[in-house]
């Protein structure tokens, strides 16, 4: 995932440089051991190498995945485990009215939960919606596939079988412009030039 890195990097150096002073450095063995003590299962390895280069963003509003920071490894813990509090309440609403838990229309691959513990959120847009790396996916759908999560909307969208085909789907999109640099202070670093 090195590689991946200096292609980021590379891009980000001849479009918008002030987004690499928002990587921050490394994540330790430790703090990825504390993410997979948290949620009580190993993260994929391209995961770990991809976080032992630079350990996500810091908040900012110059956001590196179309209008997505990049979350720390705390980050991902502290998103994740907002998510895990919300749920009880939201499911004894839906309960309540509909008489059965909160429940997505999901792609093909992925569980219909609104929520699932083993759906790892890895960026935040800031208004409560993620791409999460789904360690729970059903038989159709592959262990590692990332998929996006909204808050206030039911579908759940498969956007790739593994973060690191993701990471390569989302290089190859930068080599292809289909991103631009953004400076938008509700939008900004690299964003989609189709929105």
């Amino acid at each position: 995932m090195k590689d991946s890195w200096i292609k980021i990097e590379a891009w980000l150096t001849n479009n918008h440089p002030e987004i690499i002073t928002t990587l921050n450095a490394a994540a330790s063995p430790k703090e990825i051991k504390e993410l997979e003590l948290t949620i009580g299962t190993s993260m994929p390895d391209d995961f770990k190498e991809f976080y032992s280069i630079h350990n996500g963003q810091s908040y900012t509003h110059l956001r590196l995945f179309d209008g997505d920071i990049l979350l720390s490894i705390s980050d991902i813990i502290a998103e994740w485990k907002q998510w895990n509090d919300v749920l009880p309440t939201l499911n004894e609403n839906c309960i309540e009215q509909f008489g059965y838990p909160a429940e997505s229309s999901p792609d093909s691959g992925i569980k219909n939960d609104w929520w699932n513990l083993l759906w790892i959120p890895i960026t935040a847009n800031g208004s409560g919606d993620n791409y999460c790396i789904d360690l729970d996916p059903t038989d159709e759908g592959t262990k590692g596939q990332i998929m996006r999560m909204w808050h206030d909307d039911p579908q759940r969208e498969l956007i790739s079988p593994s973060f690191r085909q993701w990471i390569s789907d989302y290089i190859t999109d930068l080599g292809n412009n289909v991103y631009e640099a953004s400076n938008d202070i509700g939008w900004g670093g690299v964003v989609r030039k189709d929105y």
